[in-house]
């Protein structure tokens, strides 16, 4: 089983002008960051042309295939049966992103494979952690 789980999916890039546009995007997890999940949009997703990543808990999008969440900038919603919402608040504006609710599981299904739910703080190096910031003080 890998270590790192990098999973590609489309998803539909929500906007009005000029038109709402399917993105190749990237749902990445790291058992070393185990209670985060990072979603990648290539340079064509943004406006100045770089590519975006978002970080959050993976808590969050576990419980927005169920129902409403958001904390802070990042927000999810199921969206009828097979589709899920996300916002994403930024200064510039909010990006809406649709995903496939299949695709979501799939990944968050190999997430918790790697690492389950409640054992993330077992595969968490909070030694090491503090020693890296401590040599960088």
């Amino acid at each position: 089983m890998p270590t790192v789980i990098d999973h590609a999916v489309q998803a539909r890039l929500i906007a009005s002008e000029p038109r709402s546009q399917q993105i190749p995007t990237a749902l990445r997890y790291d058992p070393a960051d185990p209670y985060a999940v990072r979603v990648v949009f290539p340079p064509q997703a943004s406006l100045d042309g770089a590519e975006v990543a978002w970080t959050f808990a993976r808590e969050l999008l576990t419980e927005g295939l169920r129902g409403p969440v958001g904390v802070g900038d990042v927000h999810f919603w199921p969206c009828g049966p097979r589709t899920v919402m996300a916002e994403f608040h930024t200064v510039e504006g909010v990006a809406m992103v649709q995903f496939e609710a299949r695709d979501l599981r799939c990944f968050l299904s190999m997430a918790y494979g790697l690492v389950a739910r409640g054992d993330e703080a077992r595969h968490l190096d909070v030694d090491g952690d503090l020693a890296a910031l401590l040599r960088e003080a």
